[in-house]
């Protein structure tokens, strides 16, 4: 069967990841609906589509875009507060809250609203596809999409195939990401795919080994960077994403696999609790900002 030809796409959740995944879907000439739970959320979102550091304004600045195409772009990204005006969707790709319940409720939600032939694709950093179809009753039409922050820029996508995935939304998703200019890559479902099982238990480490006197933030962080060739350290990039995300997801691998190297080490547990949650709003800072004063 040839893969479905997807021409209305909706993108639940408009922060970091949503944004992000709406501009990229708009740039290649997909009409998107950006969907939040209020308006507030959605402005700040178009917000950092025109003027953020990966946003349209920046672009064509640069010169890596053209005026017209930057304002097309943004012509084709609607918003709204109401999950019904998705129903006409080929494909809706959620981008919420790393949380099982939430996205639980959403996607018992959407499932009653969607066409009958849509897709849903979840953006989860983890959670398993197939607990995650089972909210639905179109786990054939269900598949992880798993985009790297920022979407705009990075080129892997992680496809997740559930074990009710379809040969044919399996495909249809693929070249979906090849006509974004991504690299999909598929992978089969369990807890954390191929690359978050993979990243935690390093993170972890690294925060135990600075947490057992190993070595510090600072030297943890350059050694990852010269020794690897990682483009950031796991400080660096845990501040990126988010503390409270990566605690969040570290206490999921280890409540599913029960491996101790998921498990979170209390130094992790002791910033988030003390409100340092990396580079996010209402954050009091991340590693460096904490270690700074804990120093003095």
């Amino acid at each position: 069967m040839e893969e479905k030809k997807f021409s209305l796409v909706g993108v639940i959740g408009s922060g970091v990841m949503g944004h992000g995944i709406a501009q990229t879907a708009a740039k290649f000439g997909y009409d998107v609906i950006m969907h939040d739970i209020a308006q507030e959320f959605l402005d700040n979102g178009l917000r950092m589509i025109k003027e953020g550091r990966y946003g349209l304004e920046r672009a064509v600045k640069s010169g890596k875009m053209e005026e017209s195409d930057a304002s097309s772009t943004l012509g084709r990204i609607k918003t709204s507060t109401n999950l019904d005006d998705l129903k006409y969707c080929d494909i809706v790709i959620e981008a919420i809250t790393e949380d099982e319940k939430l996205k639980g409720d959403l996607f018992q939600k959407l499932d009653r609203v969607l066409k009958p032939d849509g897709i849903i694709a979840s953006n989860t950093s983890g959670i398993m596809i197939s607990k995650l179809a089972s909210y639905t009753k179109r786990g054939d039409r269900f598949i992880g999409m798993h985009w790297f922050n920022p979407p705009q820029l990075m080129k892997l996508i992680e496809i997740v195939r559930g074990p009710e995935t379809s040969e044919y939304v399996l495909e249809s998703v693929t070249k979906m990401s090849i006509k974004m200019e991504k690299v999909p890559v598929t992978v089969n479902d369990g807890p954390g795919f191929f690359t978050t099982r993979y990243i935690d238990s390093w993170l972890m480490e690294a925060f135990r080994m600075f947490e057992n006197g190993v070595a510090g933030i600072q030297e943890i962080d350059k050694m990852s960077k010269l020794a690897f060739g990682f483009p950031m350290g796991p400080f660096e990039l845990s501040d990126l994403v988010g503390l409270d995300t990566m605690l969040h997801i570290s206490e999921y691998m280890f409540e599913e696999t029960k491996r101790p190297e998921y498990a979170a080490p209390s130094i992790l547990k002791k910033l988030v609790y003390s409100g340092y949650l990396g580079n996010k709003k209402g954050s009091k800072g991340g590693w460096y900002d904490y270690y700074k004063i804990v120093k003095q």
